[in-house]
């Protein structure tokens, strides 16, 4: 089913917070859908789907329907990690075209800063996954696994950690105009090259950043948008898809953007050199290079100098990302981090991003998530927004 012109994103709200350790996660989840009904007029009455993956304590929408005093009339809990949250807006705006529901609240929230998780605990593999037995004596952790990926370009392509360091630098230009981001300091690519090993060849500085927080999206239907006082922003396009160990067939060269991209331009009828902005899911600085050529906005191995001499940077280079910080340096609450890449997408599209980073006649955008672990098996989503003039 087409969802090209049928749902627009009318509300989007990302929390303040970093550090919420007075807060229970579905507290969190309710600030943060209060904050997104507010900016599209609406309220709690006028929701009749609601949208949540696992970072949503206990049966996920069940709890948060009966805790936010919900009526709806469709429901998902689809989780697919870092892209879940864009897989929900895609399948909110299907929901819509299909007479499901009208309007539909998407909630992420979560508190591992608070929790004590520094992101290189060894993986909890779960005794009922299929690979477990093969997998968890080898005890991997998360950025072993991008660590790993980021090896094998270096070794297909050539390229250099100081290729990768400029993707963590134009993330701290950006950062620097928030003034909720976790990390403001502008960074040289010799701070990113100096900063501790983590797993070769990943650096500190080429890590994400753990925080609590969330944020929340309203989907609604092409009338009801038409009939609220914000900026239109449409979903044009969206893609989905989930890469594994393929039998053992493992190729660390590629992501699942390859397919969930194609996927969405395939919809939205545009092309990469259309796109004036883009939000990269930046778990890991290897993560947006890969996606960027997966993607198709640089081919296969030249990511790497793609991403050099700040062309990642708004108002310097040709592919402005992630101007409110993304992942390396402003927020990544509950490790699933993709909700926060459609919020300064829609800000960018409106034009209420920070004016220092704002992007001139931005009517188009990408909006680009990763969940799970690009060395072993991951789920990918691509969204298409426009802003309807």
């Amino acid at each position: 089913m087409t969802i090209k012109g049928t749902a627009y994103i009318v509300g989007a709200y990302e929390h303040p917070t970093r550090k919420a350790p007075d807060k229970s996660a579905a507290q969190l989840h309710a600030e943060s859908a209060r904050g997104a009904l507010e900016d599209a007029g609406l309220s709690l009455s006028d929701v009749d789907g609601y949208f949540c993956a696992g970072d949503a304590p206990g049966l996920g929408a069940v709890n948060m329907v009966d805790y936010l005093g919900l009526k709806v009339r469709h429901v998902d809990s689809t989780d697919t990690g870092g892209s879940a949250y864009l897989v929900h807006v895609s399948h909110a705006a299907q929901a819509i075209a299909a007479g499901k529901c009208n309007v539909a609240l998407i909630t992420l929230a979560g508190r591992p800063r608070s929790e004590g998780s520094s992101g290189t605990q060894a993986r909890n593999w779960g005794a009922n996954l299929p690979d477990a037995p093969f997998e968890a004596p080898l005890n991997a952790v998360t950025v072993n696994l991008y660590g790993m990926v980021a090896m094998r370009h270096m070794y297909e392509y050539g390229t250099t950690p100081e290729q990768l360091a400029w993707i963590k630098v134009a993330a701290s230009h950006h950062a620097q105009h928030n003034p909720h981001a976790m990390l403001r300091d502008v960074v040289t690519v010799e701070d990113v090259l100096n900063s501790p090993m983590i797993s070769d060849p990943l650096r500190k500085l080429d890590c994400c950043v753990v925080s609590d927080g969330g944020g929340a999206l309203i989907v609604a239907r092409r009338e009801i948008a038409a009939k609220l006082d914000r900026p239109r922003i449409r979903v044009l396009g969206a893609g989905e898809h989930v890469k594994g160990q393929l039998g053992g067939e493992v190729d660390l060269s590629w992501s699942a953007a390859r397919v969930s991209g194609a996927a969405a331009f395939a919809e939205a009828g545009v092309t990469p050199t259309d796109i004036k902005y883009a939000s990269i899911y930046d778990s890991f600085t290897i993560t947006v290079l890969m996606q960027l050529e997966d993607l198709g906005f640089c081919k296969k191995g030249d990511g790497g100098k793609f991403v050099m001499d700040g062309n990642l940077i708004s108002g310097v280079g040709k592919l402005p990302i992630n101007t409110d910080g993304g992942g390396l340096c402003n927020n990544h609450p509950a490790n699933r981090g993709g909700i926060t890449k459609v919020i300064e997408a829609v800000r960018q599209l409106r034009g209420e991003a920070h004016p220092a980073v704002q992007v001139p006649n931005c009517d188009l955008a990408l909006a680009q998530g990763t969940g799970g672990y690009l060395g072993s098996r991951h789920g990918s989503a691509t969204l298409i927004l426009e802003r309807d003039q």
